[in-house]
């Protein structure tokens, strides 16, 4: 689905994301602004190998409605994905949130590297509590909006949570999506290396600790259920869990933490994993 030679950053969690998109059949991705933009490439070249529309940050699923419904008139088969960042996702909002509710035949994919990566490191609504950003330099005073469970608000047909540190989840999760119809949505965690401040060759371990660690909570709802999916399943008992201060220590965006700020963001990861955990009915 991508091309060698691409121009996005060593060791980008979003690259790799890209490269599972050979599980939907007949991808064309709908891409507003934003680092994805930039390893596509620009026009007339492109480092993709599938079609990609171009389109301003407020537009995306609004635009992504209009393309899958001119090709079903034109009797051409094939899988709209609108495919943004977090950032996108917070400037598009009132088109994703409404396309949502018209439950449009399409697929959502939001690559969530906790900031606007592109621009300098600004903080989104995604960016993790108390992290440090180029606008939040003594760390962020809000903490996250969690996505996956506004879209599961909206009633919508598929919701699923990914991360690059486990590929066949993810892969699992795309090629679901690509099979069922109606409105789906998908939230990777996307580690990135000069955001986040760690080595490179560190993004899949970094992945990984956030999943074993509790941070970032893996499932899907599908048919009006709420299951913690593949080895997230595992984490749902904190007692299997890494510390928290492995995942958070080994990020220099969070090196000014002290130990009581990492009991504070325990508790607000254990609150959100209840109220998953109500939602699944564990």
């Amino acid at each position: 689905m991508i091309l060698p030679g691409n121009t996005s950053c060593q060791g980008c969690p979003i690259s790799l994301a890209m490269r599972c998109l050979d599980e939907i059949e007949n991808p064309v991705l709908v891409m507003p602004a934003g680092c994805s933009t930039v390893v596509a490439g620009l026009h007339p070249n492109s480092a993709m190998k599938i079609p990609v529309i171009h389109v301003p940050f407020a537009s995306t699923n609004a635009v992504a409605c209009g393309v899958k419904e001119a090709y079903k008139r034109t009797g051409v088969k094939a899988n709209v994905v609108a495919w943004m960042g977090d950032g996108a996702a917070d400037i598009g909002f009132a088109t994703l949130s409404a396309s949502a509710v018209r439950k449009d035949d399409l697929i959502t994919i939001v690559v969530d590297n906790e900031a606007y990566m592109n621009t300098g490191t600004q903080a989104s609504l995604s960016t993790f509590w108390m992290a440090k950003t180029s606008t939040s330099p003594m760390g962020k005073g809000e903490e996250k909006r969690n996505l996956a469970l506004i879209m599961i608000a909206h009633r919508v047909d598929y919701v699923a949570t990914a991360t690059v540190g486990y590929i066949e989840d993810l892969r699992r999760k795309f090629r679901k999506a690509g099979e069922i119809n109606g409105f789906r949505f998908i939230q990777i965690h996307c580690p990135c290396p000069p955001g986040w401040r760690f080595p490179s060759e560190k993004t899949i371990e970094m992945a990984r600790k956030a999943v074993m660690s509790g941070a970032w909570i893996l499932f899907e709802f599908y048919e009006r259920k709420l299951n913690f999916s593949g080895i997230g399943r595992k984490y749902a008992e904190k007692k299997n869990r890494i510390p928290l201060s492995d995942y958070l220590r080994s990020q220099g965006r969070f090196e000014h933490l002290s130990d009581e700020d990492l009991r504070a963001i325990e508790e607000a990861i254990e609150e959100e994993w209840k109220v998953l955990k109500g939602l699944s009915g564990n």
